[in-house]
């Protein structure tokens, strides 16, 4: 999937105006063609491993993880969120395919990291080094009994939010392996919220509590 409609000259920038730049960041071929894709405007023209590597360079100290036991269709949406809000990384816990639709292509700008199953990514996040920061608890999101309240949890600068496959919510597994599990707060009818939009609600609670104004 390319990440804009070819044939909408209005997304994007047309072709390089003037001497080209000197800047290994950019992209030749972009700078002769123009770059139609999503990316933000201190990103035109850059080659995707110049982006990935800026990104990579302040990267936010929260993962997502999203179970994946039915080929959950929010994922893509999921992993679109975390590419905008700069997360370490997205981990797919269960199926290792996912529908990449919704992602709109931003899996490239960030890592994607298969679980087998949830007691592997439990494994990996306590496994974590000294030298990455150390262990890294799971935060879970999902609205069952004894959940507390997410506008009220202080959330950790290092974390893994976990969130559970439409519809079920998270499975035993994973609410057992969390240190905490959050609801957020709702007040109309439905029972939950789709899990693309919860997922964007925690990524932007740890973003309000932890990250600065981003970069111009």
């Amino acid at each position: 999937m390319s990440e804009s409609d070819p044939g909408d000259e209005d997304v994007g920038v047309g072709p390089w105006s003037g001497p080209w730049p000197g800047d290994p960041r950019f992209d030749p071929d972009l700078l002769q063609h123009g770059d139609r894709r999503n990316v933000a405007d201190r990103y035109r023209y850059w080659t995707l491993d110049a982006v990935r590597a800026d990104l990579a360079a302040r990267r936010h100290g929260f993962h997502v993880a999203v179970e994946n036991w039915t080929h959950d269709f929010n994922i893509g949406s999921v992993v679109r969120t975390a590419n905008a809000f700069n997360a370490a990384a997205v981990h797919v816990v269960g199926r290792r395919r996912w529908n990449r639709r919704g992602a709109m292509v931003t899996d490239r700008y960030l890592d994607v990291v298969h679980h087998g199953d949830v007691a592997a990514l439990a494994a990996w996040a306590a496994g974590r080094p000294p030298g990455a920061g150390g262990p890294l608890p799971l935060i879970g999101l999902d609205n069952v009994p004894g959940s507390v309240p997410l506008e009220t949890y202080p959330l950790p600068r290092r974390c893994v939010l976990v969130l559970g496959q439409e519809g079920p919510g998270l499975s035993a597994e994973a609410l057992a392996a969390c240190a905490a599990v959050l609801a957020i707060a709702q007040y109309g009818s439905t029972r939950s919220l789709n899990a693309g939009a919860a997922a964007a609600i925690a990524m932007h609670a740890w973003i309000r509590a932890h990250a600065g104004p981003p970069p111009s």
